[in-house]
Formats: C-alpha cells, sequence, structure tokens
C-alpha cells in the first residue's frame, strides 16, 4: 500500500500544524508560518472557504495517522455504519490502529517510524507477531515489542529518553516493553488537534 513519502514540512505548512512530529516540521512552522508555494503569503490572507476547512481537517487526521485516501474513506464509511457518533466512532478506529498504539506506548518517536517498527515484525499481539501497520487492537489485546527487537539501540533509546504518557485507554506494562488495550478510546482520551465533525460534513455532501 502507497504511503506520502514527499516533503514533510511542506505539508504541515500548508494544515498550520506539525503533522508528522519532527523537528524539522516545527523549525519550519516557526520560521515560515504560512502556506507552502510562491504565492504562500498572500494566500493566508484570504478567508478560507467552509470546503477548503471541512478537507483541512480530513487532510491533518489523514497525514496524521498515515492513511491513504481509500483507507480514509473506507474507514469513515465503516465508521458511519456502527451505532453512534460517526466522528468519534472514525477517531477511536485511528487510534486503534497497530502502529498508533506502538507510537501511543512509546516505542516509537513518530507515527512512521512506529508503522515501520510494525512492518518490520518487531510487534507482537496477544504473542503473536502482526506486521500489518493498520492492523486494529481491541480491548484486552497486549501489544509487546518482540524480545529480539528489545536489543535494539532506537528502541531503547525511544523508551528511556521519550518518556511518553500513555494514554488512559492504554497500560504499559512489563517496563515499558508491553502494553494492555484497558478499552476502547472515548472522543475525550483522544488528543489529536482534529475537528472530526467537519470530516462527517465533508463525506456527507
Amino acid at each position: 500500500m502507497s504511503r506520502y513519502t514527499g516533503p514533510k514540512s511542506r505539508v504541515s505548512r500548508r494544515l498550520g500544524i506539525n503533522i508528522f512530529g519532527t523537528k524539522g516540521e516545527t523549525v519550519a512552522l516557526d520560521k515560515r508560518p504560512y502556506p507552502p508555494g510562491e504565492h504562500g503569503r498572500s494566500r493566508r490572507r484570504t478567508t478560507a472557504s467552509e470546503y477548503l476547512v471541512q478537507l483541512q481537517e480530513k487532510q491533518k487526521a489523514r497525514f496524521t495517522y498515515g492513511l491513504t485516501e481509500r483507507q480514509f474513506r473506507n474507514l469513515y464509511a465503516e465508521a458511519s455504519r456502527r451505532s453512534g457518533v460517526t466522528g468519534e466512532n472514525m477517531l477511536s478506529y485511528l487510534e486503534l490502529r497497530l502502529d498508533n498504539v506502538v507510537y501511543r506506548a512509546g516505542w516509537a518517536a513518530t507515527r512512521p517510524q512506529a508503522r515501520q517498527f510494525v512492518g518490520h515484525g518487531h510487534v507482537s499481539v496477544n504473542d503473536r507477531r502482526v506486521t500489518i501497520p493498520s492492523y486494529r487492537v481491541t480491548a484486552d489485546d497486549v501489544v509487546s515489542v518482540r524480545d529480539k527487537a528489545r536489543a535494539m539501540t532506537i528502541l531503547q533509546w525511544n523508551v528511556d529518553v521519550l518518556d511518553r504518557v500513555p494514554p488512559i485507554w492504554l497500560d504499559v506494562v512489563e517496563e515499558g516493553w508491553a502494553a494492555n488495550v484497558v478499552s476502547v478510546p472515548t472522543r475525550d482520551q483522544i488528543d489529536v488537534p482534529i475537528r472530526e465533525q467537519l470530516i462527517v460534513e465533508l463525506y456527507s455532501k
């Protein structure tokens, strides 16, 4: 499955937030807090249309969690079929992706790095090796770093230095190398700066 491999700072500048969580994006947003391109400065002064605002919220969610357009549309369709609030269902599905759980547990500095760890087979779910970043965990699942991978310098550095506080729905145990999915995350437990209702309005047109 394809994924975005272009300049990260351009995406962050266009959407106005640090999407991928890298230092370079933070520097770019500080130095040039306007959209990229020849007319970036002038575009900043114009009033954004309703459609543009909705589209940008969708792009924020899509790039933040590393989904293609087709993946995101399919996930939204699944969320809309489920009972409850569609936008909140969608965010819960995104949070329960295996690569996001690896990121939330503090084993990866960014979600793209977490995606790589999963793809390389460094993560298990309920003692079973899983290499699909989009794999959706459920309540009571146990996600862990495989024994051989625990000796990797980058993983040890992430666990020791990042010191990321896991969300309340994720309980990190075994000296930081395993995480229990306590429950399905609710909207107030998801801290991403995304206005999911605008995404619902966009797809409802």
